[in-house]
């Protein structure tokens, strides 16, 4: 099978996977990547930006030469199709498209029920708020956001490095996620040391985040809006690549995002995105993952017809060089 399309039928096959499967229930190599990185944040702390950096370079490392010992071990035991099944199962064990989903509508039929109780407990599935300190319209506008961040995050970030560099570029832009997660916020123990991780996260989750508001404003109810909200707010955002996200998805929904939130102990006052949309309402969030499933799907084509292409140009190129040579 030429390399451009075994690139498609790969991700499309683990797409498939996330789609039918969710995440693996046990033994979650992205839970197993956690562990391993905590174990080495408690050998290499130091507070100092040099050790964080370390600790980020040699975790991402790690992750990317297991990826490509697999793919060299299924070659020699599967022949060239080998390393398709290895990008097909690392797509599907990266992406967290329907895990993100289930986790938002859970909620939603929380809320609907009135058991706003019910709600706060399940939230911290999606995300870090501190869900105490938040009414019923406070968590749906959480969830929104949450479902927004996590279709670049979990989605379409991965694709668009599953397109550039395949298997082992999707397990680089995971680990690097999940290093961020870990240790890239500010508390006073990672302020220096998360400082490689979080920063790692900002570029390799850029053009990810740009193709996902792209999308967002494509296929969602409100194109004007999303690209309105998008040009004028995405940049008040604190976050370089949750601000066009969130804005796009807030544009293409009507609803407002942002405002007041309590975070990991601490009351943070973001910019309103899409003020003149309304207040976000429980039922917004089945709107919101309705969103980020057609994205899902976009990026899908986007990133596998770009990675074939690629990877066919490549080969061209590799051919003609070889011809000139003899």
């Amino acid at each position: 099978m030429r390399a451009h399309h075994a690139h498609i039928c790969s991700a499309a096959l683990g797409q498939l996977g996330d789609a039918l499967l969710g995440d693996p229930r046990r033994a979650h190599p992205v839970a197993a990547f956690g562990r391993a990185a905590a174990a080495a944040e408690r050998v290499l702390w130091r507070d100092d930006r040099a050790a964080g950096a370390l600790h980020t370079a040699l975790s991402v490392a790690g992750a990317v030469s297991a990826v490509a010992a697999l793919s060299r071990t299924a070659r020699i035991l599967a022949g060239a199709g080998g390393p398709a099944l290895v990008d097909a199962a690392v797509t599907w064990t990266v992406l967290g498209g329907t895990g993100l989903r289930r986790e938002a509508l859970a909620v939603a039929t929380a809320l609907e029920e009135g058991d706003v109780a019910g709600a706060r407990r399940l939230l911290p599935h999606l995300c870090g708020r501190d869900p105490q300190a938040l009414d019923r319209d406070a968590i749906a506008r959480a969830v929104v956001e949450s479902v927004a961040e996590n279709t670049s995050d979990a989605v379409v970030g991965a694709m668009v490095w599953g397109a550039v560099a395949g298997a082992p570029g999707m397990a680089a832009f995971r680990a690097v996620n999940t290093l961020d997660a870990m240790f890239g916020h500010r508390s006073p123990r990672h302020l220096r040391f998360g400082w490689a991780a979080a920063r790692l996260d900002d570029a390799a989750g850029w053009p990810g985040a740009r193709l996902t508001a792209a999308l967002a404003a494509l296929a969602g109810p409100s194109p004007r809006g999303a690209l309105r909200a998008w040009r004028a707010d995405a940049h008040r955002h604190p976050s370089p690549n949750a601000g066009p996200v969130e804005a796009s998805f807030a544009g293409a929904l009507g609803v407002r995002l942002g405002g007041t939130l309590a975070y990991g102990g601490r009351t943070e006052h973001r910019p309103v995105l899409n003020s003149p949309g309304r207040a976000v309402r429980s039922e917004d969030i089945a709107s919101a993952v309705r969103l980020s499933r057609r994205v899902g799907l976009l990026a899908l084509l986007v990133t596998s017809a770009a990675g074939a292409l690629g990877r066919k140009c490549r080969a061209d190129g590799k051919r003609r060089a070889e011809r000139r040579s003899r």
